[in-house]
């Protein structure tokens, strides 16, 4: 039978009332979903980048400008259902490093692996009520549409614009387009730093035939 005969001879209190148990079903699956990659993932990233992490963390500590040996910054970030909470991030330069330190905070939940860019208070409170909306039902991201898109200059591509366009349309195929672009964009620019590194340098001695003299 389907749904369609089910529902005939209902109420439209009742048509109503199914229609909306249903959104929140699906709703409910698809956050245990996300939450499930998060755990899942995110303990496994971090067990792998652990030892990094911890080498980073030594040489942050015995860098004299840290002295007191404070190697982590700390910021005021909101979370999900507008709660704050204290963002912590390895004090280094390497961007890559920095964001694979803030796992931790995709385990204990106040992370996503992907979502919007985590703001400040003062930052949520300059939004309007629809943004200020939809960021309250959603986790920020350790990496996001906003983050993989950030240096394309295109107009479209401003940070708000595509956290609106990620919490319109997020669901698990695009956090994982997303976490695959997270991992390519870094690679591809070692792969060509590491090629430029490797490039022969030739001066214009190289390319004279054996005998050449200047004086002649």
């Amino acid at each position: 039978m389907t749904r369609a005969v089910r529902a005939v001879g209902r109420s439209p209190r009742a048509l109503a009332a199914i229609a909306s148990a249903e959104r929140v079903t699906g709703a409910l699956a698809a956050v245990t979903l996300k939450r499930s990659l998060d755990i899942a993932l995110g303990s496994a990233l971090l067990l792998l980048t652990s030892p990094a992490l911890a080498l980073a963390a030594l040489a942050l500590a015995l860098r004299p400008p840290c002295g007191r040996g404070d190697v982590l910054t700390r910021e005021t970030r909101v979370g999900l259902g507008g709660h704050p909470f204290e963002l912590r991030s390895l004090r280094t330069r390497r961007l890559g490093l920095g964001i694979l330190s803030r796992l931790p905070h995709v385990v204990r939940g106040e992370l996503s692996l992907v979502g919007p860019t985590p703001l400040t208070p003062d930052e949520t409170a300059l939004l309007g009520p629809a943004a200020g909306h939809w960021r309250q039902n959603l986790r920020p991201g350790l990496t996001g549409l906003a983050q993989v898109r950030a240096r394309s200059g295109m107009p479209w591509d401003e940070p708000a614009l595509l956290d609106a366009h990620y919490a319109e349309h997020h669901g698990t195929g695009l956090d994982l387009a997303i976490l695959a672009q997270s991992v390519r964009i870094p690679l591809r620019a070692a792969v060509r730093r590491r090629r430029s590194r490797g490039k022969a340098h030739l001066s214009d001695t190289d390319h004279r035939l054996p005998g050449y003299s200047v004086a002649e």
